[in-house]
């Protein structure tokens, strides 16, 4: 399957590129994640809640970043399981600024199995879609929320 879309977040990027390495960013942010940990490696450890369809049950898995070039983009690996089946994946994030803003572009292949893999391929599809939007809909948020906002100075005579 796979994935691939951009969200554009109103922040610069070099904040958003430390919101998405953040763990505990990350976890408020990910539609049903109940606990992700950064590992002595650089890897993540997480657990999650995860329902599509019918088919609804617990992950964990490990989640690695790769070849990062900060602020620019990195790789992606993820491999989880659970209840439900199995995911593993590897996609590109690459972050641009624009105008103040950034936009997040990614880009990925996904492999689904077990029980979860009989809902149909369309239906992953578009639950992958409303996680993902769902995702940066949060983690946007997040962002804003924690963003460090400038102290209003004295008025500028002209």
């Amino acid at each position: 399957m796979k994935i691939e879309g951009n969200h554009k977040i109103p922040a610069p990027r070099d904040v958003v590129w430390r919101g998405l390495l953040d763990p505990a960013v990350l976890a408020r942010a990910v539609p049903g994640c109940e606990k992700l940990e950064a590992q002595p490696d650089g890897s993540y450890r997480a657990e999650m809640s995860v329902g599509i369809a019918a088919v609804k049950g617990k992950y964990h898995g490990r989640i690695e970043i790769l070849d990062p070039v900060p602020p620019e983009r990195y790789r992606m690996k993820v491999e989880g399981q659970g209840t439900g089946g199995f995911v593993k994946g590897e996609g590109v994030l690459t972050l641009a600024e624009q105008g103040g803003e950034t936009v997040v572009s990614y880009s990925g292949e996904a492999q689904v199995g077990g029980i979860i893999a009989n809902v149909g391929q369309r239906l992953l599809q578009g639950a992958a879609r409303q996680i993902v939007s769902r995702f940066f809909e949060a983690f946007a948020r997040e962002i804003a929320a924690h963003a460090p906002t400038a102290a209003p100075g004295p008025p500028v005579e002209v």
